[in-house]
């Protein structure tokens, strides 16, 4: 049998962790209508901080708790908390499939604002891309059907603050070890979901909601480490087309388990947010812009 190469690895993990993120969004839809924001937010973050710190504490030590920037550490963990609430959010009221969709802008964001912040001019097929990509999620949003709603645009909101979460994080990454950002990112968003907590706090009636609310810190945290030793194998450039398979697995969960097709808009909407999000990344090249770049933020 023949060895997969390093890139080819790295592929392997990212597609994985597709998995496990549209695992997350489809329980967090499921968990939305029946525990609190805040409750599912807490477990998220709480497990994040607990199977990290049990991973790397007995190898670095003290050595885990350093960092050159600790109130862009503090910036980070902030966003994550935000990002989150907003996803939390925005997957009550939008299917799965088309949540999914529209953060996928991300990357593109991101690759634009990178370019600009070096002084470079924006050609105008880029320009077109992102045009094409946000013509995509007004299909998929569809402000003109009769059951749209104001708060269904909080998806594009998203996009904003996760571009600034991963440009944090692409200067981070060459500062601070991933680990202490991973531990240090987490423990500020559980922090900030621990003050709030006792103000929401309503004990789940069924044991099945404590092990889903479980199961999403460990698939969150199994999800981001995924990624992150994905793109220690592979450059952003090879990997970012495979992070479109989570609108794959996203549409998928919300057909098994909700019920929900997207219509012909929609759908069409979905494949040109690919389209030209994979075109995107073929323009960028070999040029990384940070190792975890497009790390979703959920």
């Amino acid at each position: 049998m023949t060895r997969l190469s390093r890139a080819q690895q790295g592929i392997v993990l990212v597609i994985f962790a597709m998995a496990c993120f549209a695992a997350i969004d489809g329980m967090v839809k499921y968990l939305g209508t029946l525990v609190p924001l805040v409750m599912a937010m807490w477990f998220r973050y709480m497990f994040q901080v607990a199977l990290t710190g049990a991973v790397l504490l007995p190898r670095r030590g003290r050595a885990l708790f350093k960092t050159r920037h600790p109130w862009l550490q503090l910036l980070r963990g902030v966003s994550l908390a935000v990002s989150s609430s907003l996803a939390f959010v925005s997957l009550r009221y939008m299917p799965v499939a088309e949540f999914t969709a529209i953060l996928t802008l991300t990357p593109m964001f991101i690759t634009l604002v990178s370019v600009q912040a070096m002084g470079e001019r924006v050609s105008w097929l880029r320009w077109l891309l992102l045009s094409g990509g946000l013509v995509g999620a007004l299909m998929v949003i569809q402000p003109q059907a009769h059951d749209f709603q104001w708060i269904m645009l909080l998806p594009l909101a998203l996009v904003v603050v996760s571009t600034g979460f991963q440009l944090l994080t692409s200067y981070l990454v060459r500062h601070d070890d991933p680990g202490t950002m991973h531990f240090l990112t987490g423990a500020v968003a559980c922090v900030i979901a621990s003050v709030a907590l006792p103000f929401f706090w309503e004990p789940p009636s069924l044991a099945s909601l404590w092990l889903m609310m479980g199961l999403l810190g460990v698939l969150s945290t199994l999800g981001h480490y995924l990624m992150i030793m994905g793109y220690s194998l592979a450059s952003p450039s090879t990997l970012t087309p495979y992070l479109y398979f989570q609108i794959a697995f996203a549409t998928l969960a919300g057909w098994l388990v909700f019920s929900q097709v997207p219509n012909r808009w929609s759908l069409a909407g979905i494949a040109l947010i690919a389209a030209c999000g994979v075109a995107n990344s073929w323009l960028t090249g070999p040029r990384p812009l940070g190792p975890v770049e497009s790390e979703p933020t959920l």
